[in-house]
């Protein structure tokens, strides 16, 4: 099955072997949280195409993982925060 993998796929199972991935403490609490993110950005009605390098598309995934969101909605998010002062 390993031999399927693609080389995301591959890294991603790599980082778990290593240890890096650690359990979400509050796990109820962080999934209301998660919600209340939705809700607040769910009114999507403009689409914007942008190109950036490959590195930092990489780089906002590996993050995105980190607060456990889908890239997409981590990049939306950084922009809302962006746009309303709160990016810190």
């Amino acid at each position: 099955m390993i031999d399927k993998l693609d080389k995301e796929e591959r890294d991603i199972l790599e980082s778990f072997e290593r240890g890096e991935w650690k359990s979400v403490p509050n796990l109820e609490e962080r999934k209301a949280d998660l919600k209340n993110y939705a809700r607040a950005t769910i009114r999507k009605d403009k689409r914007i195409n942008i190109r950036i390098s490959e590195r930092d598309l990489r780089e906002l995934q590996r993050q995105a993982v980190h607060e456990v969101l889908p890239y997409q909605t981590f990049i939306s998010s950084i922009l809302h925060k962006f746009v309303n002062g709160n990016l810190s």
